[in-house]
């Protein structure tokens, strides 16, 4: 940027100045489909969490519904438990269809009501 304002060179910082600024084309080379591949891979691994943590939760509350409706403790705590373990299999299920948002806010509610029978016992 010498300060000339010479017609042939402004055509050529205008051109440079707009390749900074991101009006030219996207970039090429290996820069270029990172950013879409990240968000695929940062997708199937929010799935693959909701619908793993889905499953674990649900078979961690129906165990302990069914060790509890063995028990002596009132039918509220199996109950919970396995209410809790429902809305965890759900969870899974949105998990595994993509809808990791919900499926998450399932597993708290689901957490939620098995602590619920927990507080019970």
């Amino acid at each position: 940027m010498s300060g000339r304002t010479d017609s042939d060179t402004g055509e050529h910082i205008r051109a440079d100045e707009d390749t900074r600024a991101g009006a030219g084309t996207a970039p090429a080379g290996p820069e270029a489909d990172v950013d879409g591949e990240d968000e695929h891979e940062d997708a199937r691994r929010a799935r693959w969490t909701a619908t793993g943590t889905g499953a674990v939760l649900t078979l961690a509350g129906l165990a302990a519904s069914l060790l509890r409706l063995t028990g002596s403790a009132p039918a509220l705590v199996p109950a919970a438990y396995a209410l809790g373990a429902a809305v965890c299999a759900l969870g899974a299920l949105l998990g595994a269809r993509g809808r990791t948002r919900r499926a998450l806010w399932l597993l708290i509610a689901g957490v939620m009501v098995m602590a619920v029978g927990d507080q019970s016992d």
